[in-house]
């Protein structure tokens, strides 16, 4: 990100909560950005930030939104960076009056286009949501100039038609052959049968049991998962097409992984656990389960991980674990391991990930010789 506290020295801190929204926070040449323009643009991030660390982690909460405002006023002083620049290039009067002529056009344009998509042609239904919005026809009109000019001149400056050769194309996939490296995958079908109640468990696991039955002397798993399975696939046959293993339930991801292709489980059963961020997975063997595992999730980290794994001796072993909400029969059609995907699959994410490294570096050369020849004073 671009750092621009130029003139001053070091960057300042963006206060927390300040005590003048409207007070002046930059001085970029003849225009300001104040520290009302900061907040609305770091409003949606500090909206994410609040809901994911204020509670559970204040510091770093505070940390990170200092850091997004601070963010959001570099941003905001390079938008005035380009806007002062526009107007000191166009400042002679006969170019100045062209220039505006087209944009003011392009501007009624851009403003007809919204009220006809978002209020169906009616100007005055516009107007009445802006000025319930507390908003001017005015400002609008002035932020969609900005917006273009600002758009026009980064096209102008930066993302003029850049060429990536075939060599730095290669040297980059060579360097960072572990970013394209495909995880293994699993082509999947399902059965689910749910269990309506505790009393419905053994009636359930039954019905599971004949199904596995019923594979084992020659019925398919696409027909039987089409007759009895409850899952959202039913009507495919339980297909889940290729998966990503590590994108799966870790419960699920655990056994589709301990499978060879073509083979498919026994019957096994998942409880409900503490609103399923605690639960069993169990798998059974003539009615009877056999072996249970433990499955634990971190919302904070958004983990699931394998606490415990228990052999069952008996029947009477299991009785203990919470009951059963729903059986499952699971089949791996195919695999593919874990390998690195070739050049010609990748070549254009690499292109464009090359070009955005160049645009990147272009825009900062351009910031800086705008920065070098503005005037910029943060408070």
């Amino acid at each position: 990100m671009l750092v621009v506290w130029a003139v001053v020295g070091a960057a300042p801190q963006v206060r927390a909560e300040p005590e003048l929204v409207n007070g002046v926070q930059a001085v970029v040449h003849e225009g300001v950005v104040t520290i009302y323009d900061v907040q609305v643009m770091t409003s949606r991030a500090e909206e994410l930030l609040s809901r994911q660390y204020r509670r559970s982690q204040p510091e770093m909460y505070f940390k990170k939104l200092s850091a997004a405002r601070n963010d959001s006023l570099d941003q905001l002083i390079e938008r005035q960076l380009i806007l002062q620049d526009f107007k000191i290039t166009f400042s002679e009067p006969q170019r100045k009056a062209i220039i505006d002529k087209q944009i003011n056009k392009a501007v009624d344009q851009a403003l007809e286009d919204e009220i006809r998509a978002g209020y169906g042609g009616n100007r005055m239904t516009f107007i009445q949501t802006l000025q319930a919005e507390g908003k001017t026809l005015e400002r609008v009109r002035q932020t969609i100039r900005d917006r273009m000019i600002v758009n026009e001149l980064r096209q102008k400056n930066i993302s003029s038609e850049l060429v990536v050769s075939p060599h730095r194309v290669e040297e980059y996939y060579l360097s960072h052959r572990e970013e394209f490296k495909a995880q293994a995958e699993v082509k999947l079908r399902t059965i689910v049968l749910k269990c309506p109640g505790d009393n419905e468990v053994t009636k359930t696991e039954k019905l599971a049991e004949d199904i596995l039955r019923a594979l084992k002397e020659g019925a398919t798993f696409a027909e039987m998962a089409t007759i009895h399975s409850e899952g959202s696939q039913r009507n495919q046959g339980g297909d889940w097409g290729w998966q990503e293993a590590s994108r799966l339930a870790k419960w699920l991801e655990d056994k589709a992984l301990s499978l060879q292709a073509g083979q498919h489980s026994g019957v096994m059963s998942r409880s409900a656990g503490d609103d399923y961020t605690d639960y069993w997975v169990c798998e059974y063997d003539k009615g009877v389960a056999t072996l249970g595992r433990h499955y634990v999730a971190d919302r904070v980290l958004n983990k699931v991980t394998r606490e415990e794994e228990r052999h069952f001796e008996d029947a009477a072993a299991s009785t203990n674990l919470p009951p059963p909400i729903e059986f499952y029969l699971l089949l791996v059609e195919d695999k593919r391991p874990e390998r690195f995907q070739p050049l010609t699959n990748v070549r254009k994410q690499i292109e464009e990930a090359l070009k955005t490294q160049e645009e990147k570096r272009l825009e900062k050369q351009w910031v800086d010789k705008l920065m070098k020849k503005t005037f910029v004073r943060v408070f």
